[in-house]
């Protein structure tokens, strides 16, 4: 028995009975040869760890756009605020922390540059619409690597179906989906009072009695919460409290961060620049790098265009504007 089969044996006897099982996944579209070491869903784990999405998300925005300081989350940071929030629910919860952790860090490989207002553009310019869950599903079923990743079908369900939109098959993937939830809301309320768009003394007083009065307590609030109401469940879910408290505490984010303050003082002026970028780009096939040229050649102009887009970073999005679209200075020959 080699050591990926001996951690399979331990999965089934120290898993609750509602955990999926690295022995008995649905597998992957394209078999392999299984690892005599790591399960399967350890494997995902790891190709996504080790993926150039992955990595990108360190210059992608969450909520602000460009901040300037070094405390604000990135797509990156969430991405890893949610796998830790997520392993600690999976854990106590005795579900398979391994393919907990591959859905995490891989739900928002597809998330455009400039956050939620990248998204809001792709999506009206591509006539099939966009949603950043099936990008994401795109990149490991077909960019990354430029063949994809070929995830086993678990990761690859918990990945598509992380919104609240989702409805995840396995309870790993209702704790990413709830984990998200929690990490979002709460890493946001810490950034927007960081960048003196909120006070504490301005969050609603129902949902803060319920929750907790600093950013570590609502954070474990919700966790004990879930726990408490899910163990030895089918499900994964808050207690109706709990659940309406955060319901209320999004809503005032909704209201007081996402739409309308400082914080989306610059999303006219991003959207502005990818709509030029994408017009540029399906009129320019060749101004892309080639992989995305025989997308464009293979499925159409817009899908080649829209993978190259959404997976820019911002900085790197900001660079090809100046690049495509302003001047650059003339040398002045002062020989005459």
């Amino acid at each position: 028995m080699n050591i990926r089969e001996m951690t399979e044996e331990l999965e089934k006897k120290t898993l609750s009975p509602y955990a999926m099982l690295s022995s008995k996944s649905k597998g992957r579209k394209i078999p392999e040869e299984k690892c005599e070491i790591r399960t399967e869903f350890q494997r995902d784990r790891d190709r996504i760890l080790h993926s150039k999405a992955f990595r990108r998300m360190k210059h992608k925005t969450q909520v602000f756009i460009s901040p300037e300081g070094d405390h604000y989350r990135t797509r990156l940071t969430h991405t890893l605020e949610v796998a830790q929030i997520a392993r600690t629910i999976a854990r106590a919860l005795r579900l398979n922390e391994d393919l907990t952790e591959a859905i995490a860090l891989g739900h928002d490989l597809g998330h455009t540059p400039f956050g939620h207002s990248g998204e809001v553009v792709l999506n009206r310019l591509m006539k099939e619409g966009f949603r950043h869950e099936e990008q994401s599903l795109r990149v490991v079923d077909v960019l990354e690597r430029g063949t994809g990743l070929n995830l086993t079908w678990e990761v690859r369900d918990g990945i598509r179906n992380h919104n609240t939109r989702g409805n995840p098959a396995t309870l790993e993937g209702q704790v990413v989906k709830i984990a998200d939830w929690i990490a979002y809301i709460n890493h946001d309320i810490d950034d927007a009072i960081r960048a003196g768009i909120l006070k504490e003394a301005d969050l609603p007083k129902g949902p803060i009695k319920i929750l907790g009065n600093s950013h570590a307590v609502r954070i474990d609030t919700m966790i004990k919460d879930i726990i408490k109401e899910s163990f030895d469940k089918p499900f994964v879910r808050m207690s109706e409290e709990v659940y309406s408290a955060t319901v209320e505490l999004r809503n005032f984010l909704f209201e007081r961060v996402y739409i309308g303050s400082s914080a989306k003082s610059q999303e006219v002026k991003a959207q502005k620049m990818l709509e030029l970028m994408f017009e540029y780009f399906s009129k320019n096939l060749n101004s892309m790098p080639e992989e995305f040229v025989k997308i464009a050649e293979k499925e159409g102009i817009e899908r080649g265009v829209c993978d190259y887009i959404a997976g820019m970073t911002d900085s790197f999005a900001i660079h090809k504007f100046r690049e495509i679209f302003v001047p650059s200075s003339w040398p002045i020959n002062t020989s005459k």
